[in-house]
């Protein structure tokens, strides 16, 4: 599905919230409000609201970077929206959106200033590493190619000539409207034919080739290979049995997000996707260096690859008996640059050192929620609910906001006639969930909307309710933060290994904030022992839930919790402050550079802008975007940045 890309957006901080509390809204403040902003920490807890400073920020949506994939995926927005436009119609659009305080995200854990910075100016400007189980961090640093005795040698290739290449490589990437290339024998042998028909290949994967006589000579023919057959399983040829049956490599990609590249990757190399691995997906705009592995596919043929792909890059080849597993990475390390900020040294240095020493709270970012009018949130509480009539009309109903053209026909349709073929007939992407449900409707029947939904992808349907969940998360520890600011207390959970415990009131000073955890609502799950745990159960009481009956009479959609840290410290956290004038110059050299060579730039040592580089590691199912928050101090929202500045730096 398509989502919203901004891709750099300045903004001021807003000095009011003007807007109308929606019900939700009402029943959050009733809970949060029972108690008064103070702690006994003796730090200072601060809240979104009421900033005076500016500040920059751009593409908020698209820097959002879980570190788990399982999560990432919970996190793909389930609504088309549409890019198009004036930036004027767009903010206007996007008032119907989200705001941090909508969804719970109302404090920050330090006590400095806000000031100005651009996020992602430059996509390259956001770089992540990934960091495997071993605690290795990825980089791509080598080409070279582990060579054995099954693999054709480089001098196989010599039998193509610069000409047959060149042909090849545009039937290769569709650049002319030839549908194959014929490739004459000359001193027509076995011997060969059979090693043009490697070298073609292995050379221009995605191409397959046949022998043919034409006129008395014979000719290599080399075309695309289509349909099922295309996508078949890896040929089952020849595998040495001293190589391991997956081939490991790490994937460099710039603007492109992971999914995407596995299904070019599986598109040039004639495979399924599925025989791809890998422990988490990276975001899109940004430059993400990652371990992918890939089922008997030769380093040989992967490394070819680089020669006609955009955007991404492969090496650092090796064979191993296993694939990679989701989740099972230690983190992400990040690489960030802020420009045009606008803070003083001591701004920055405070900031810097309160991320460093004490952390960020460890919400759930906005991405979690959607873009539009309706937040996934809503539609997975009608789930947990049972309430199957409002799931379809949350998810099919008319919406102010930004969507595609089509999109809003198809609502239309929808709310005037109740039809499902008629609104799936203004939906030429029927891929979709508005399609995918629409098509269970004509399925099933109106009557068994439980059916019609259970067409829907079971990693986006469990989606909505985890967003409930987050969305549960975010509100409490907020208020958790508020009545107790930053120091553990008796009542509060901690874990021991897996295992949940309360900490007592002779043990409270065994514990210090970065100890507690926040459980996700669900049946498997303890509660704080204080006044939060009664605000958990009023909270879900208000959305009509049971806080002690979280299995629903649909396996899939019971939910049995979990726990999560309210506080996290980034590891490897250092800053540098440079001066620069060409905002459009990189200001750090990334792994592509060095292995080009590419020298950094030569910076002013007074320049007209400032910039500030950071950089730090988080572990699996963080946010990234809540770490810049914190520094900045300021809302992430898009609907608070386009509504406050609608200059689109395209």
């Amino acid at each position: 599905m398509e989502t919203i890309e901004m891709n750099s957006v300045s903004l001021k901080r807003p000095r009011s919230e003007d807007d109308v509390a929606d019900a939700d809204e009402i029943k959050r403040q009733k809970i949060l409000e029972k108690s008064k902003v103070g702690n006994n920490s003796g730090q200072s807890v601060e809240t979104v609201t009421g900033q005076p400073d500016k500040s920059l920020l751009g593409d908020m949506k698209n820097e959002i970077i879980p570190n788990e994939e399982s999560e990432e995926q919970e996190d793909e927005e389930l609504e088309d929206s549409d890019e198009d436009g004036d930036p004027e119609s767009f903010a206007d659009m996007m008032k119907h959106g989200l705001t941090e305080s909508d969804v719970g995200i109302t404090k920050f854990v330090s006590s400095h200033k806000g000031f100005s910075g651009i996020l992602k100016e430059r996509y390259s400007d956001f770089v992540v590493h990934e960091i495997g189980k071993d605690g290795r961090v990825s980089h791509l640093d080598d080409f070279s190619v582990p060579v054995d005795d099954e693999d054709p040698s480089e001098e196989t290739f010599a039998v193509l000539s610069e000409e047959d290449k060149q042909r090849l490589e545009e039937l290769q990437l569709l650049k002319n409207k030839e549908t194959s290339v014929a490739i004459e024998i000359i001193e027509d042998t076995k011997e060969k034919r059979t090693v043009i028909h490697q070298a073609v290949k292995s050379l221009f994967p995605g191409l397959e080739t046949k022998t043919e006589d034409r006129d008395g000579k014979k000719y290599i023919i080399a075309y695309h290979a289509a349909g099922k057959k295309a996508l078949a399983n890896p040929r089952k040829h020849s595998w040495p049995k001293s190589r391991g049956s997956y081939c490991h490599f790490v994937l460099y990609k710039e603007n492109k997000d992971t999914m995407d590249a596995i299904n070019v990757l599986s598109k040039f190399l004639r495979v399924k996707p599925n025989i791809f691995s890998y422990m988490g997906t990276k975001d899109k705009r940004a430059i993400t260096v990652q371990e992918i592995a890939v089922l008997r596919i030769t380093a040989q043929r992967l490394a070819h690859l680089n020669k006609c792909l955009m955007n991404f890059k492969l090496g650092n080849f090796s064979y191993k008996n296993h694939p990679l597993k989701l989740g099972e990475l230690q983190g992400n390390h990040f690489t960030v640059v802020l420009r045009n900020i606008t803070g003083t040294d001591e701004q920055i240095e405070q900031a810097m050192h309160s991320l460093r020493e004490i952390g960020f709270i460890n919400y759930y970012g906005m991405q979690r929620f959607g873009t539009t009018a309706v937040p996934t949130y809503q539609i997975g509480r009608a789930i947990l609910q049972n309430n199957w009539n409002e799931v379809m009309d949350l998810i099919l109903k008319p919406r102010p906001g930004a969507e595609k053209g089509y999109l809003v026909k198809c609502r239309e349709e929808w709310a005037k006639t109740k039809d499902p073929a008629a609104a799936l007939r203004k939906l030429p992407v029927k891929r979709c969930v508005e399609g995918q449900l629409l098509r269970g409707l004509l399925k099933y029947g109106m009557k068994n909307i439980i059916s019609a939904f259970g067409i829907i992808p079971r990693n986006n349907r469990l989606m909505y309710i985890h967003s409930y969940q987050s969305y549960v998360w975010n509100n409490m520890v907020s208020k958790r933060i508020e009545e107790y600011g930053l120091r553990a207390v008796p009542g509060d959970l901690t874990l021991k290994g897996a295992t949940a415990l309360h900490i007592e009131e002779g043990d409270v000073d065994n514990y210090t904030i970065h100890d507690v955890v926040m459980p996700l609502p669900g049946f498997d799950v303890m509660y704080p022992k204080h006044k939060i745990g009664e605000a958990y159960k009023e909270m879900l009481a208000a959305d009509s839930l049971d806080i002690n009956n979280m299995r629903h009479k649909i396996r899939d959609y019971s939910l049995s919790g979990a726990y999560r840290k309210i506080i996290i410290r980034p590891q490897n956290v250092n800053w540098e402050v440079v001066a620069y004038d060409d905002p459009r110059i990189p200001l750090f050299t990334t792994d592509l550079d060095k292995l080009e060579g590419k020298p950094l730039p030569v910076l002013p040592t007074d320049g007209k802008f400032r910039a500030l580089k950071m950089e730090f590691s988080l572990p699996p199912s963080t946010y990234a975007t809540m770490a810049i928050r914190e520094v900045l101090k300021m809302d992430t929202s898009i609907k608070n940045q386009t509504q406050l500045n609608t200059t689109w730096l395209r």
